[in-house]
C-alpha cells in the first residue's frame, strides 16, 4: 500500500467525522424551532434544524390544535402568517371530508369567526403539511435533521462562555456561531451551564401573590364531593391510592413540582373515522379507584374538554377533578435522562388510555357516563405512524432559565412593562394542578390550579439569552427566564412561534455585528422585528376591579360555593359584582332540576341562627329559587327571587331565622328545580341571634 493511500485511509475517519456547521445550529423542532429556522433562511443565513424525534412541530402538529390565544393582535410575524396558511388551507372545499366549512363554522369553534384572514383551529396533519411548505419554501438553507439526540453527558463543548459545538448521542457533531435551544425541556440551556428553575417559587421571590402553594386559590378542576383518599376506605393505616400526597405544603411557599401533563387528544365523533376507547394490556385499576369513586361519590360531570376541529374532530383537553392531566406525576421529568423521560412518558399515556377505558367501560361507572365518553373515539386518519394516538406529550412546563431579567406576575398584569420587547404574551396566568393532597376533613383535593387573566404585555428580550457570563452566543426562546405563574401565561404555540423568530432574528445581528447575543444594537433588532410584522406592544384598557368579598372578613359562619358539595353548577362567574371570591357559580340557565349545592356547615353552639344566601342578581336570573333549609325542627323552603338584589349587607338575602344543633348535622341547600332563568349560587351565612 502506498504512503499517500496509507494517509488517505487515517484521514477518512476524520472526514467522515466533521462536524456539521451552518450559522444558527438550531435544538428542537418545536414550533419555535421551526420558526428560528426559516427566518435565519429568510435573512440569508444556513440554520441546521436538529429534532431528536421523526416529526417536526411539537404540541402544534401534536393535537393541540385549539389554539390558545388571549388576544389575538399581540400575535404578529411568522406566527401569524402561519394561521393565515392554516385559513387559506380551509378555503378549500376540497379539504373538508366529513362536514362543510359552513356547518364548521355555524357551531362557532373555538378562536375563530370564520370571517378572519386567520384560522386558530385545525387538524393534527394540515399544522404537519403547512409547516413542511413554509420550510420548503424558505429555501436551501435549511437542513432539517432527525433523529438526533443530544448527548447529555458530554454534548456541549465551550470555549468559556462560548457554545464551540455540540454533540449527540450519536457522535455527531454540529456547530456554528449561534446556537438555539427550542426545547420544551431545556436541555441544549441546561447543559450549556446557564441557570434555570424547576417548579414554583416562593410568591416572596419575585414580589407576587399567584406563585408557589396555592390551596387557597385551586377552585378550577376541582372535587365536587368528598372522596376517601385510602386504600381502604375510612382507614388511613392502609395508606394512600395512587398519586396522592399526606400534604400539599405551606401556602405560597415555593417547590420542585410541576403543573401537569397530558396529551391533547385528537377524537372524532365520525363512526367511519372512530376508534373505540381499547383497554390497554397493562391497565391498573389501583390508579383508577379514585375516579370511580369520585364517580360513585356522585361527581357525574364529563371529565374532558373536547373542543372541535375541522372535518368532526376535536381537540381533547383536560377538564374537572380528574381528567387528562396526569396529576403529579412528571416533577422528575425537567431534569430526568432519556430513560427515566421514556418511563415518564410511557405512563401518562397508560394514565391517558386506561382513563378513557375506565370512563366509557367500566362496570362501576353508569351507562349515561358511558355513552358520553362512547361518543368520541381516536380519529383513525391522524397520528397514523403511532397508533393514532399524539406523539408529543403537553410538556406545560420543564426548566425555565434564570436570565438578566425574569418575566413575572407583574408584567402580565402590566405593573411592569419593559421596554425590549420581543413580542407579547395575552393570555391568563394559566397553571394546571400540580398535585393532589389529603385535606384535614380526610378528603382528597386538587392542589395548583391558578387562572387568572392578564393584559397583552411585552415579553423581554433579555428573558430570551442568558447572562453573558453564563453563554455568550445561545438563545432560549421556549425555556426562557420567567416565574412559574407568568410562564403560564408566555407557553403558548403562538409566543413560542413569535419567540423563535425572535431569536433567530437576534442571533443573526449578533453574527453580522460581530459581538454576542447580550451585545447586539436593540434598536436594530426592533427595527427588523417591526419590518418583519413582529407585533411588539400596544395597551388595552386595565381589568376591571369587580367588587367582591373575602369570606374571611365577614361574620358568622360563611361556606362559599367552593366548600359545598355539588351536583351540576359547573359554570364560574365573576363579572357581575357583589360575589364572595373567588366566583359565583350557575346553571348557565340549563338543565333543571338536579343541579344543586349544599352547604354543611360545623356550628359552634346550638341555637337560633339568621341564615343569608348570597347572590349577584340580575334581570336574567330566576325569580323563584328554591332555598331549603334543615333545621332542628324540620325542612323549611324559601323561594328567593334573584332578579332583585339582596336584602342584606354584603349582597345577602335573608331568608329566615331557624334552631339549629350543634355541629355537622344540617344543612342548607340551593338547586335550579323547577326554575326559570339563571340560577346563582354562591355564598351561606349562618348568623347567631342574640
Amino acid at each position: 500500500m502506498t504512503r499517500s493511500l496509507i494517509a488517505s485511509c487515517l484521514l477518512l475517519p476524520s472526514l467522515l467525522a466533521a462536524a456539521d456547521s451552518a450559522d444558527v445550529i438550531i435544538y428542537g423542532g418545536s414550533s419555535g424551532g421551526i420558526t428560528a429556522a426559516i427566518q435565519t433562511a429568510r435573512m440569508g443565513k444556513k440554520a441546521i434544524l436538529i429534532e431528536p424525534t421523526q416529526f417536526l412541530g411539537g404540541l402544534t402538529t401534536g393535537g393541540l390544535g385549539a389554539t390558545d390565544i388571549g388576544n389575538k393582535k399581540a400575535i404578529g410575524g411568522m406566527s401569524r402568517e402561519f394561521y393565515a396558511n392554516i385559513f387559506k388551507y380551509y378555503t378549500d372545499a376540497g379539504k373538508w371530508k366529513q362536514e362543510t366549512r359552513e356547518a364548521y363554522f355555524a357551531r362557532k369553534p373555538h378562536g375563530n369567526t370564520g370571517s378572519e384572514d386567520t384560522m386558530w383551529t385545525f387538524e393534527p396533519h394540515v399544522a404537519s403539511a403547512i409547516y413542511d411548505t413554509m420550510l420548503k419554501e424558505a429555501g436551501p438553507n435549511i437542513t432539517v435533521v432527525k433523529g438526533e439526540r443530544l448527548d447529555l453527558k458530554k454534548g456541549v463543548v465551550k470555549d468559556g462562555p462560548q457554545i464551540t459545538k455540540i454533540i449527540m448521542e450519536s457522535g455527531r457533531e454540529f456547530t456554528g456561531p449561534m446556537f438555539i435551544d427550542a426545547t420544551y425541556e431545556g436541555d441544549l440551556m441546561a447543559k450549556a451551564g446557564v441557570k434555570y428553575h424547576v417548579g414554583r417559587e416562593a410568591n416572596s421571590v419575585y414580589g407576587e401573590t399567584l406563585n408557589g402553594v396555592q390551596v387557597g386559590h385551586s377552585h378550577s378542576h376541582q372535587f365536587s364531593k368528598n372522596v376517601d383518599p385510602y386504600v381502604i376506605p375510612g382507614d388511613p393505616s392502609s395508606g394512600l391510592l395512587p398519586g396522592i400526597e399526606k400534604d400539599p405544603g405551606v401556602e405560597f411557599s415555593g417547590d420542585r413540582k410541576v403543573q401537569a401533563y397530558n396529551f391533547r387528544m385528537c377524537t372524532t365523533d365520525d363512526a367511519a373515522n372512530k376508534r373505540d376507547w381499547e383497554k390497554p394490556a397493562n391497565y391498573d385499576e389501583r390508579w383508577f379507584e379514585l375516579a370511580l369513586r369520585n364517580i360513585e361519590a356522585g361527581d357525574h360531570r364529563i371529565s374532558w374538554a373536547p373542543a372541535w376541529m375541522p372535518n368532526r374532530k376535536t381537540d381533547t383537553n383536560n377538564n374537572h377533578a380528574i381528567s387528562t392531566d396526569f396529576i403529579g406525576q412528571n416533577w422528575d421529568y425537567p431534569e430526568a435522562d432519556y430513560e427515566t423521560r421514556a418511563k415518564i412518558w410511557k405512563a401518562h399515556e397508560d394514565w391517558q388510555k386506561g382513563l378513557m377505558w375506565t370512563y366509557a367501560h367500566h362496570p362501576r361507572v353508569p351507562k349515561h357516563i358511558q355513552a358520553e365518553y362512547q361518543k368520541l373515539g381516536l380519529a383513525k386518519d391522524e397520528f397514523t405512524d403511532n397508533d393514532n394516538f399524539p406523539r408529543q406529550m403537553y410538556v406545560r412546563e420543564a426548566r425555565r432559565m434564570i436570565g438578566d431579567y425574569v418575566m413575572t406576575e407583574k408584567n402580565c398584569k402590566r405593573i411592569e412593562v419593559i421596554e425590549d420587547s420581543v413580542g407579547m404574551g395575552a393570555y391568563n396566568m394559566d397553571s394546571h394542578n400540580i398535585q393532589r393532597y389529603v385535606t384535614k376533613e380526610g378528603y382528597v383535593r386538587n392542589e395548583g390550579d391558578v387562572q387568572v387573566r392578564s393584559r397583552p404585555y411585552p415579553i423581554s428580550y433579555r428573558s430570551i439569552r442568558p447572562k453573558a457570563e453564563e453563554c455568550t452566543n445561545l438563545l432560549v426562546p421556549l425555556c426562557l427566564s420567567a416565574s412559574h405563574i407568568s410562564y403560564g401565561s408566555i407557553r403558548m404555540e403562538p409566543v413560542f412561534m413569535v419567540m423563535g423568530q425572535s431569536a433567530a432574528t437576534a442571533a443573526i445581528h449578533a453574527i453580522e455585528q460581530g459581538t454576542t447575543v447580550q451585545g447586539i444594537d436593540y434598536e436594530k433588532l426592533k427595527a427588523r422585528l417591526l419590518q418583519d410584522g413582529q407585533m411588539l406592544d400596544f395597551e388595552t384598557p386595565p381589568i376591571p376591579e369587580v367588587a367582591s368579598y373575602a369570606k374571611e372578613s365577614l361574620p358568622g359562619i360563611v361556606l362559599d360555593d367552593t366548600d359545598a358539595d355539588l351536583t351540576g353548577f359547573d359554570s364560574q362567574g365573576h363579572t357581575t359584582p357583589g360575589f364572595v371570591r373567588p366566583f359565583y357559580r350557575h346553571d348557565g340557565g340549563q338543565n333543571k332540576g338536579p343541579q344543586r349545592a349544599r352547604y354543611t356547615p360545623d356550628l359552634p353552639k346550638a341555637g337560633r341562627y339568621q341564615v343569608l344566601v348570597s347572590y349577584c342578581a340580575n334581570n336574567n336570573r330566576s325569580d323563584a329559587v328554591p332555598v331549603k333549609i334543615l333545621h332542628a325542627d324540620g325542612e323549611t323552603v324559601v323561594k328567593v327571587n334573584q332578579k332583585k338584589g339582596p336584602d342584606s349587607a354584603h349582597n345577602f338575602h335573608n331568608v329566615g331565622t331557624f334552631t339549629f344543633p350543634a355541629g355537622k348535622s344540617t344543612w342548607v341547600e340551593i338547586s335550579n328545580e323547577g326554575t326559570k332563568g339563571f340560577v346563582i349560587v354562591d355564598a351561606v351565612q349562618w348568623l347567631p341571634v342574640k
